[in-house]
């Protein structure tokens, strides 16, 4: 066995400011990768301006990245990095900034090569520093080497071909704190998909699953916020953000599986957020696992069954899809070898249409 995470994590309140010596030792001139509003609604986007100018570190600010994040920007970003003699990359935001930062890293560092560097498993890329800043509590991308980017000219989501872990991830579960519920809720279902896709999978290991069984405690501990019967605390901001990373620790050992996989058609075709896709399948791909690995997950979670799981989820994050889309995700997973060799147990056609079978949709 082996386990390999070589991201430096800084994990508490004010972690920016307190630790600007360690974003400033990256380089001498960063590129800041975001989004266009949240992180400068939640205050991370200043918090790394402020650090960066307290070292007297230059930057320039790339704040275009969308959801799933694309080839295309990725691109967009590296020639304004180029332009301005970028030198290490700061990732702030949820998944797609920290995913984009990651490729825009490498292509950078490889500035006359073309996108398809990206792509090409052949190759072994450097590519330059990078920090991360999560702000949403789903992704654990601040801690694995996985970027996820949308291939528009395939139609569907890809990852990166090459394994880029950011150099430290400064992480703070106050940005939470403003995020809009559904956005916790989405990104939170995508953090607990992680956790299970993790533990059944043929990858895994007890270093693995010593990460998911820390963390599925510390999302549990959380149901009360993420059903809204309960107002978000400063403590539990930083046990969800906790628990991301935690899954991000184990799928950077295993990576993900099969609903992982079929969520990719659903975000791709039917515009459905990727927590709220990935969430769709966790019951079902659950439901076919070994009885004691899904025993023991349901009860860490706190869930009687694989059922009141699945409603748990379509309440909290509902999903809108039409039979026609699930099928096209499964038929799309179909041709995805590596994916489903990711599943301990058989997942072919039967099982993946036993998993679309019994999701539960809001219409």
């Amino acid at each position: 066995m082996n386990y390999y995470m070589p991201v430096k994590v800084f994990s508490e309140n004010n972690c920016v400011p307190v630790h600007s010596a360690d974003l400033a030792a990256l380089g001498s001139c960063a590129l800041i990768v975001t989004g266009r509003s949240s992180s400068k609604k939640n205050g991370s986007l200043d918090d790394v301006k402020a650090a960066l100018e307290a070292e007297g570190i230059g930057y320039t600010v790339f704040d275009e990245v969308e959801e799933n994040p694309s080839v295309e920007t990725i691109m967009k970003a590296r020639d304004i990095g180029i332009s301005c003699d970028a030198d290490f990359v700061v990732g702030v935001g949820g998944g797609s900034p920290l995913d984009a930062a990651k490729a825009i890293a490498v292509m950078i560092k490889n500035a006359d090569s073309t996108w398809e560097l990206l792509f090409d498993s052949s190759a072994s890329p450097e590519n330059i520093p990078i920090a991360a800043v999560p702000t949403t509590c789903g992704t654990g991308s601040e801690v694995t080497g996985i970027s996820v980017i949308t291939r528009h000219d395939l139609r569907t989501k890809m990852s990166m071909a090459h394994k880029v872990f950011p150099d430290i991830a400064l992480c703070d579960g106050k940005y939470l704190l403003g995020a809009p519920m559904r956005v916790i809720a989405n990104t939170a279902v995508d953090a607990l998909g992680h956790m299970i896709e993790s533990y059944i999978n043929s990858a895994a290991t007890p270093f693995s699953r010593m990460f998911v069984d820390t963390g599925l405690k510390l999302w549990s501990s959380c149901r009360g916020y993420l059903s809204g019967e309960e107002k978000l605390t400063e403590k539990a901001a930083a046990d969800l953000l906790c628990a991301s990373t935690f899954g991000g620790m184990a799928i950077a050992h295993t990576g993900t599986s099969v609903p992982h996989g079929l969520s990719y058609t659903l975000t791709y075709e039917g515009g459905i957020p990727h927590g709220a896709a990935v969430g769709l399948f966790q019951s079902g791909y659950l439901r076919l696992a070994d009885v004691a690995d899904r025993s023991h997950i349901l009860s860490l979670a706190g869930f009687e069954s694989t059922e009141s799981l699945a409603r748990f989820i379509a309440k909290i994050s509902p999903v809108q899809a039409d039979r026609e889309l699930l099928e096209k995700a499964a038929e799309n997973l179909l041709r995805n070898t590596k994916k489903l060799a990711s599943c301990p147990y058989k997942a072919d056609r039967e099982a993946l249409y036993d998993i679309i079978g019994g999701v539960i949709c809001s219409g």
